[in-house]
């Protein structure tokens, strides 16, 4: 049973530059350094694009709900045009920082929200955790690079359904302890994967909704998992274009190659050559113009997301280009078994093009075999 919100408050912290790193190549905009070189390659802001697409889920609360939050860029401005009344409790002075976050969230805790929203990645997650605890339920909207905490939508829309529906009393909504992962970022920029437990925080769930945080592949060697990349390598046709995404699986088809892999990046091979490591989304349109494309891509453990986390290179613009059926999937069996819900889920930033991308999809796990699972 779902009843009307009634004078609620939010709070909305929106991480301005999150996010801006992933279409160029980048893994993360952590640190003025980072954030310099993504500009220096043509990185564009896209958080505050992402808070408007969850609150366009939240408009039929806004008579009734008060946003609190950040000047400008920081929510006031994507509040103001989803149609929402606010009160400004933080002034932004200067560049956005993880400070900006801390200081709103407390503001926000000591204002007493029914829940926080907040657009940004794992480490804004990690900032907001440190202030509020397990005191205020938070919902996050995915906008960064590589989110792999537990407490974000599994797209926009859905984080701004998850936070409507909570407010208005469903009661189909629970609040869990959602995990909260710490990533070092400098350890991503050189290619290695770093990840422990931060900690936990109080965020409604909805099992389709909601994004679980990233699991890890079983330690043991899956045999059947480097045989199926072997034959994928060997089906490679001369002269067309094989685009291989980020994580341990595809490099495993870089392995059966001889070639080197970028674990964190997306690299390109032709005619069994290495023709682009740690590619950027330009030089994906670059070497894709007149050849035949094919993509080859994993799934996020725990996740089951295919395109949207860590793999923004692979942009709409990208992906349009590349027929469905040449789009190939790969994964380990216990991976895929151990998805709760069994679903592989998108999201491109283009909702539209979501649509589009939804559908059964096999997923080759061993040689000749291989699972069709549903793409929402």
């Amino acid at each position: 049973m779902t009843t009307r919100c009634s004078d609620r408050t939010i709070g909305l912290i929106v991480n301005p530059i999150a996010g801006m790193g992933g279409r160029v190549g980048l893994k993360g905009t952590d640190g003025p350094a980072a954030l310099a070189e993504a500009r220096r390659r043509g990185a564009q802001p896209t958080a505050n694009g992402r808070v408007l697409q969850a609150l366009q889920q939240l408009a039929p609360h806004a008579g009734s709900t008060i946003i609190l939050t950040g000047s400008g860029v920081l929510g006031a401005e994507a509040a103001i045009t989803a149609g929402f009344d606010i009160r400004v409790v933080h002034m932004a002075a200067g560049e956005s920082s993880a400070n900006d976050t801390r200081v709103a969230a407390q503001a926000m805790l000591e204002a007493g929200v029914d829940l926080l929203l907040f657009a940004g990645g794992d480490g804004t997650a990690r900032d907001i955790l440190d202030i509020v605890g397990e005191a205020v339920p938070v919902v996050g909207i995915p906008a960064g690079v590589k989110m792999v905490s537990a407490v974000f939508g599994t797209t926009p829309a859905n984080a701004g359904m998850l936070a409507g529906r909570y407010l208005a009393g469903d009661t189909a909504i629970r609040l869990r302890e959602a995990e909260v992962m710490d990533i070092d970022e400098d350890a991503i920029r050189s290619d290695r994967v770093s990840t422990r437990l931060y900690g936990y925080a109080r965020s409604p769930f909805l099992r389709a909704y909601s994004q679980n945080a990233k699991s890890g592949s079983s330690l043991h060697a899956d045999a059947a998992l480097d045989a199926v990349c072997r034959d994928i390598a060997r089906e490679m046709q001369p002269g067309g274009l094989y685009i291989l995404g980020p994580g341990s699986t595809t490099r495993r088809v870089m392995a059966a190659l001889d070639l080197p892999a970028t674990l964190l990046g997306v690299d390109a091979v032709l005619d069994g050559q290495l023709v682009g490591a740690d590619l950027a989304e330009a030089d994906l349109l670059r070497l894709m113009q007149g050849r035949a494309t094919t993509l080859i891509a994993g799934v996020l453990g725990g996740h089951g997301s295919l395109f949207g986390r860590g793999n923004q290179q692979l942009s709409t613009a990208v992906l349009r280009q590349i027929p469905r059926e040449r789009i190939v999937v790969v994964a380990a069996m216990d991976k895929l078994l151990a998805l709760t819900p069994r679903r592989l889920f998108v999201d491109t930033g283009d909702n539209e093009f979501n649509t589009r991308l939804a559908g059964h999809l096999p997923v080759r796990f061993a040689p000749g075999r291989s699972i069709v699972l549903q793409v929402e």
